[in-house]
């Protein structure tokens, strides 16, 4: 059944785009297939950072503006929405095997499902370890939800992205989105994973839409370090989230913090939250995608 997985991802990429960025091999998907006119965000980080946290709770304050909302998981862990659905629920992958890829089989009920308030839930899933590429998977992902038509309706789509971005899979989204959000820490590994990604953005901005949004601020109370970088790289701190004991307890009980009693701390979280979503769905200009030379970042972080 992979092996058509295989033909399929090897005729992606033919075209006569140049590639993007000296040295590239990341994955072209079809150029025909676009998402519309909903506004689409790609959040990136540092594995384990919180990117699908982050995601859920963003999508929700969205869903609580009227937005119509779909949040796409990009991960084979596939939990990204689990906080939404309340379950680990199949991914598109899993459906294409089900029917031996013969996508036209598939119904929107077998990979789409509905989350918290409304949002919809998509985990795009991966290949097997060792065998595929994530860019296949995104491709395939998009390509199904605009035959179902579910873009058209939708207003809001936020994909959430694993890890780093040493491959082109893992950079895929960034092909559809009009930003891209970093979620960091104030720490060295997160910040050193942040600047891979600006480097990931600056290359997809040769050929696509895609712009550097802001940085979403996770788990720290303070942000000297993330402000030192900034600085430098001409960033910009969207939202800063503390290091709250509910919000992990949040994931631990299948909840996005929309659900949770709202107690002074947790209501702030919130309120940051829906500023965040208001903030992201006004717009403003890109910011410059400007990353550092590795033994930079080892010189600038840390304390005199």
């Amino acid at each position: 059944m992979m092996e058509t997985a295989t033909v399929a991802l090897s005729q992606i990429g033919r075209g006569s785009r140049p590639p993007d960025g000296e040295g590239s091999l990341q994955v072209q998907l079809d150029p025909a297939i676009k998402i519309g006119t909903a506004k689409v965000f790609a959040i990136y980080g540092k594995g384990g950072i919180g990117k699908s946290t982050t995601s859920s709770n963003l999508s929700v304050a969205f869903s609580k503006m009227g937005k119509r909302v779909l949040q796409i998981g990009c991960d084979p862990k596939h939990d990204s929405t689990f906080t939404l659905t309340k379950k680990l629920m199949p991914t598109v992958i899993d459906a294409l095997e089900a029917v031996n890829f013969h996508a036209e089989e598939l119904r929107v009920e077998d990979f789409c499902y509905t989350g918290y308030n409304g949002v919809m839930c998509v985990e795009a899933g991966g290949p097997p370890a060792g065998t595929g590429c994530g860019g296949y998977v995104v491709g395939q992902t998009v390509k199904l939800l605009k035959e179902h038509h579910l873009l058209e309706d939708t207003d809001v789509v936020i994909f959430d992205v694993l890890g780093d971005v040493v491959c082109g899979g893992f950079a895929a989204p960034l092909q559809h989105a009009d930003r891209a959000l970093i979620v960091t820490a104030n720490d060295f590994d997160s910040i050193f994973a942040m600047n891979r990604i600006v480097q990931a953005i600056g290359a997809k901005s040769k050929n696509y839409n895609v712009r550097l949004g802001g940085v979403i601020v996770n788990r720290s109370d303070a942000t000297d370090q993330v402000d030192k970088f900034n600085a430098v790289c001409g960033l910009k701190t969207m939202a800063h989230f503390p290091m709250l004991d509910e919000i992990r307890r949040s994931r631990l009980m299948k909840a996005t913090l929309f659900e949770l009693e709202a107690t002074p701390a947790v209501k702030a979280v919130q309120d940051e939250y829906m500023r965040l979503a208001a903030s992201l769905w006004i717009g403003g200009d890109p910011l410059p995608a400007i990353p550092m030379k590795d033994r930079d970042i080892f010189d600038l972080l840390g304390f005199d």
